[in-house]
């Protein structure tokens, strides 16, 4: 057998495997689907109530990238352009905006909760296994303790420069690539500080997306975001 056929062989074996580990996880996957659901885990943990980041941090900036067409999918995704996390990430996150201030910076959100239907959407559109989220896992953003976010001079509304812009699918985008700029890498670093410094981890492929750290298991969900209002 030659090396053509043997690589073919190995190949297929290789994606049938993986399929057959992404099918197993996902019917192990617990998602809420339903309005009734949600509302008995915050009964049981108020913690776990989705709410407004507008309400918390009212002075925060916002660009929703998929409640439009300017995004890596060239659609839009969401209805309209809001921003839901869990009760704890806001609170956080008010903390980091008055921190920011002081220096005459906001954070702008770029993303926050995302329904788990709209992870299954985009890895059908981008089956990435390293920068998209996974259907057989889940999300962080389903869960609501994952937002993408960068920095903005709060006089001037412009972006602090970033190593790269949001979603870009390059190795620049990786929260410790060395190959930047020296203005680009001291405002990553200032962004990654004061994130951690409030209980938030920076995921190790994309300088922009923070996780908020907790002890409490938050289901995935999948529910619209009228859902919360």
């Amino acid at each position: 057998m030659n090396i053509f056929f043997k690589t073919l062989i190995i190949s297929t074996l290789l994606v049938l495997s993986i399929h057959s580990i992404k099918a197993q996880n996902t019917k192990k996957l617990l998602v809420i689907y339903t309005k009734e659901a949600y509302l008995k885990s915050v009964k049981e943990d108020s913690n776990k109530a989705l709410v407004l980041l507008k309400k918390y941090v009212p002075n925060i900036k916002m660009d929703i990238k998929y409640a439009t067409s300017q995004n890596i999918f060239y659609q839009k995704l969401y209805p309209k352009a809001v921003a839901y996390v869990r009760l704890p990430v806001a609170k956080a996150l008010a903390k980091v905006q008055e921190e920011l201030k002081l220096k005459g910076l906001s954070l702008k959100i770029y993303d926050a909760y995302r329904p788990y239907s709209v992870t299954v959407q985009m890895f059908e559109m981008l089956p990435d296994t390293l920068y998209m989220g996974l259907p057989w896992t889940g999300s962080k953003h389903n869960r609501g303790i994952a937002l993408d976010l960068t920095l903005v001079n709060l006089k001037t509304g412009k972006e602090l420069k970033m190593p790269t812009p949001f979603d870009a699918l390059v190795y620049a985008s990786h929260p410790e690539f060395p190959l930047v700029s020296d203005e680009a890498k001291q405002n990553r670093e200032l962004l990654k500080n004061v994130m951690k410094k409030y209980g938030f981890v920076v995921d190790p492929m994309e300088w922009w997306h923070f996780n908020y750290k907790s002890n409490t298991n938050y289901e995935i969900l999948d529910l619209p975001f009228k859902t919360f209002e």
